[in-house]
C-alpha cells in the first residue's frame, strides 16, 4: 500500500499538522516512501531514528493516536523490533514502516 490521495498527519505533543501530498514523496530519504518518519523529517519535525529507518531498531516508536486502520500491515520485522519498544501499546509502530493510505486523516503521539 502507499499513499494515494491527500490527508492530514498531525504530530503530537507540538501539534504540527502537515498537509500530505501524495505527489511530493518521498519527503525525505529516511524510511519507506510516505511513511510518518520520512514526512516528519522533511517537514522539519524530529523523530529519533538511531538506525536511519532501515528497520533495526525502535528509536523511531509512535503511537498512532487516529487513522491506523488506514496504514500498511505491520511486517513481522517491524513486530520483532517493536518488542523492543519501551511504552509499547496496542497502536504502537515504528514511524519509518508506518505508511498510511490517505484514506483518512492520521494523528500519531511522539513519546
Amino acid at each position: 500500500m502507499s499513499t494515494t490521495k491527500p490527508y492530514k498527519l498531525t504530530y503530537k505533543p507540538n501539534n504540527t499538522t502537515i498537509e500530505v501530498d501524495p505527489g511530493k514523496i518521498p519527503y525525505s530519504e529516511t524510511g519507506n516512501p510516505g511513511s510518518v518518519l520520512e514526512i516528519a523529517l522533511g517537514s522539519g519535525i524530529d523523530i529519533e531514528h538511531v538506525c536511519g529507518g532501515n528497520i533495526a531498531c525502535s528509536t523511531c516508536h509512535v503511537y498512532v493516536l487516529e487513522g491506523l486502520e488506514t496504514c500498511v500491515a505491520i511486517s513481522t520485522e517491524e513486530e520483532e523490533q517493536l518488542q523492543n519498544a519501551s511504552g509499547r501499546q496496542e497502536n504502537s509502530r515504528l514511524s519509518c514502516q508506518c505508511v498510511p493510505s490517505g484514506e483518512k486523516d492520521v494523528v500519531v503521539q511522539i513519546p
